[in-house]
């Protein structure tokens, strides 16, 4: 039986953590919202709600990940999958058991939530998310060969390959750099489509101009730094 523990990075996430959690299914051993500075209620819902919080005051989607496995890895028993998985329920978290399901009867390393056009709700993404989808997954084929089509937030991983990669991305770049240093490392890896709708609240990244370009920046810094590699 493959242990599965879940990292949400969570910031001013209140209206929608709770049926993020609820929506989990049961196969999860334990769930990590990671309440990433908010100056809401989001630490004492998701409390409220069953998962273990913590806390991380620098601000930054990979701050609030590394945060995540660094109390994973104090633990002393160790999980055989990790999943990422936002808290503004723009995914379905009961896809969960399909995302990680390559892993399990596969022996994939690296599982991405593909959020395909035929799958998403109107409007779930924002032009610049789906242009800088497409040229982030565009240029990691040109220079790469890779089959990757998104930069999708819902991922699964086994664990000791996730140690692996050395994460250190604090910000915007975390998902890329995952995708792209699992390329280096010639990690097995595959897509499965997801199911993707309007998020609850306004997006930290896309639904700002400063989000929107510090985002792309820092993606395709690593795609291009990899590549001169």
């Amino acid at each position: 039986m493959n242990t599965i523990k879940v990292i949400i990075p969570a910031y001013n996430e209140e209206a929608s953590i709770t049926q993020v959690i609820k929506e989990i299914p049961n196969v999860v051993e334990e769930i990590i919202v990671v309440n990433n500075n908010s100056t809401d209620n989001t630490e004492n819902i998701a409390k409220k709600a069953g998962a273990t919080v913590l806390k991380e005051n620098r601000k930054g989607y990979g701050y609030a990940c590394l945060r995540g496995m660094e109390y994973i890895a104090k633990k002393d028993k160790t999980p055989d999958i990790i999943v990422f998985l936002d808290g503004d329920y723009a995914d379905y978290p009961e896809e969960l058991t399909k995302v990680v399901a390559p892993i399990i009867e596969d022996d994939i390393d690296l599982v991405i939530g593909a959020r395909v056009k035929k799958s998403r709700a109107k409007n779930a993404m924002t032009p610049q998310q789906v242009f800088g989808n497409w040229l982030a997954t565009f240029l990691m084929k040109l220079f790469f060969n890779a089959q990757y089509t998104d930069l999708g937030p819902f991922r699964a991983i086994k664990y000791h390959k996730l140690l692996a990669l050395e994460m250190q991305d604090k910000t915007y770049g975390w998902t890329v750099e995952m995708q792209l240093k699992a390329l280096k490392k010639n990690f097995t890896y595959t897509e499965v489509p997801v199911k993707y709708k309007a998020r609850i609240g306004v997006s930290k990244v896309s639904g700002t101009i400063k989000g929107t370009v510090m985002a792309g920046v820092k993606i395709l810094g690593w795609i291009f730094k990899y590549s001169l590699k």
